[in-house]
């Protein structure tokens, strides 16, 4: 790897973005709550993807007063669609948090917000530079990656020795009379032009100053050492119907897809095998029969970052075997009002077999 040179790069890129930058609703508006907003949501989602949630949540939490008095189930359902369901559960609890500890202004320091639940150094970077035009590096797989090829690195970009290095040049390039401009650029830089596979050299405004691509390695680089072995979990999943209402299950309040509403399944290795079984146990204990349809209705794959479902959806009938009320954690509802719930994951999808 070259020593940091002087970043002549950055008025080329920052030339590029004035020209080039996509037109977005938090953009140049100056309001750190909705930088917040914007930046944890595209964090795991594409910006295109994510822009109509964004919109939304604006129209239901316009402010940070709004969010901090709306309850979890309110937040999390504003949410679903976007996965990752802990990111909406902490910017609520980051947000109440300045509401009542910081008079409802966002800090300015790095320290302090960093403090706050779910804002890690990217997220505390992008808000201070783009909101007060602080000179906060904000360095995400996008920056990682650009300084990967830009300089030559080959130390694993995973690696917390990769991460710190590049961090150190990021805040050694940072222009302080732009830097939420400079952060943005890197962004859209990122998702345009130095993409993570087959990067578009001929249309960089910096090749001529990128040390990987003077050295014909763009294709090696970054270094990624992924160390997370993802699981393969089987799903067996009840579709399960009393008169005119189907039975629904709120998922634990911690671990994976916490506080959800799930249809009535079964996960593990053995569940294809004894799903039947299992599922009409559980629901003995609910107070119900089951009867079971044997035509598998659909199969759905599900990925997680550190596992991947592979379910299987069958349709059933419930009758009252036992007259009690059930759990807490359990509910029954009509189909009109699936919409109402924030469903666990892939089960969102399955509310289609529902009739």
């Amino acid at each position: 790897m070259a020593e940091v040179k002087s970043p002549k790069w950055v008025p080329q890129l920052l030339a590029w973005y004035d020209v080039h930058k996509r037109e977005l609703p938090w953009r140049d508006c100056g309001d750190p709550y909705k930088i917040w907003v914007s930046e944890v949501m595209s964090q795991q989602t594409r910006i295109e993807a994510m822009k109509p949630y964004y919109d939304n949540w604006m129209r239901l939490f316009p402010t940070l007063q709004d969010l901090a008095n709306a309850s979890e189930d309110e937040v999390v359902h504003a949410w679903q669609g976007l996965g990752y369901y802990s990111r909406a559960r902490n910017l609520r609890l980051g947000v109440k948090d300045v509401v009542e500890n910081y008079g409802g202004v966002v800090p300015h320091d790095r320290k302090t917000m960093e403090s706050l639940k779910g804002v890690g150094s990217y997220t505390a970077g992008a808000i201070l530079s783009m909101a007060y035009n602080e000179p906060e590096a904000a360095v995400d797989g996008n920056v990682l990656r650009i300084y990967a090829r830009l300089y030559r690195i080959f130390e694993d970009i995973l690696s917390t020795k990769g991460r710190k290095l590049i961090t150190a040049i990021v805040e050694e390039t940072l222009p302080h009379d732009r830097p939420g401009d400079f952060n943005q650029a890197l962004m859209d830089f990122g998702s345009a032009v130095c993409i993570p596979k087959a990067p578009r050299c001929g249309e960089c405004p910096i090749a001529n100053l990128c040390d990987a691509y003077q050295q014909g390695d763009t294709d090696k680089l970054p270094v990624r050492i992924k160390k997370t072995k993802v699981v393969d979990v089987p799903v067996f999943v009840g579709i399960l119907q009393y008169e005119d209402y189907y039975l629904l299950h709120k998922r634990p309040n911690r671990g994976l897809l916490r506080s959800m509403w799930e249809f009535p399944s079964v996960e593990g290795v053995s569940a294809f095998d004894d799903g039947e079984q299992a599922l009409a146990e559980l629901v003995a204990d609910l107070g119900f029969e089951l009867s079971l349809q044997p035509v598998l209705v659909k199969e759905l794959t599900h990925v997680f970052s550190h596992r991947k479902w592979f379910m299987k959806a069958f349709r059933g009938t419930l009758t009252k075997s036992i007259d009690r009320d059930l759990p807490k954690d359990w509910m029954l509802i009509k189909r009109e009002e699936f919409s109402d719930y924030a469903w666990a994951g892939p089960h969102g999808k399955l509310t289609e077999l529902a009739r």
